[in-house]
């Protein structure tokens, strides 16, 4: 495991999710509602920033490596996961639309896998609607988490919109995915 900057970056927005999630757990006699929102949106963006930075210093510095293209997705799965269970828990999120985007990061994690394994990782590489469904679930996590308006626009309604959007833009890339692999999942069945 190469311990450089973009890796270490990985490991710290890993070692955020369970602050993230503890923010939540403080009594309100310690830590405001509000608060608490304003800590978990920080957080989150933050986390949000290091995943685009982490890439960014990875390519730059030539600083590459196996093990940081297996990690830096597993980090950005479990905080958006975490995020997604914490809306719920606070009643901001539905537990339907965090299934559907849950089980599809799980889902293509998995096919993605077992595409690489027998050759054809190029077949499922990220693809545009992929790029729009994470811009939007990106969007939205701090808009539902924040809960007060953000440049005079009700976070919470936008927020819901958008996570909507990214449950819509979640099935649609899954399917795309599915759909670009089905050739050699259908070669391999045999």
């Amino acid at each position: 495991m190469p311990l450089n900057i973009p890796n270490t970056l990985t490991w710290a927005r890993i070692a955020l999710i369970p602050f993230f999630v503890g923010i939540y757990y403080f009594p309100d006699s310690l830590i405001a509602p509000a608060d608490k929102n304003f800590a978990a949106t920080l957080t989150f963006i933050v986390a949000a920033v290091t995943d685009w930075f982490d890439g960014y210093l990875a390519r730059t510095l030539g600083q590459t490596s196996a093990f940081g293209a297996f990690l830096d997705p597993v980090a950005d799965k479990l905080m958006v996961a975490a995020a997604l269970i914490v809306l719920v828990h606070l009643g901001r999120v539905d537990s339907l639309i965090a299934l559907v985007i849950i089980g599809r990061e799980i889902t293509i994690s998995a096919l993605r896998e077992w595409m690489a394994k027998v050759g054809a990782a190029g077949s499922v590489a990220v693809a545009f609607v992929g790029k729009l469904k994470t811009a939007a679930q990106m969007s939205a996590i701090p808009l539902l988490l924040i809960q007060a308006p953000v440049l005079g626009f009700d976070s919470a309604s936008l927020g819901t919109v958008l996570i909507y959007v990214a449950a819509v833009l979640t099935l649609w890339s899954m399917g795309y995915y599915m759909r670009c692999a089905w050739p050699e999942l259908m070669k391999r069945s045999r």
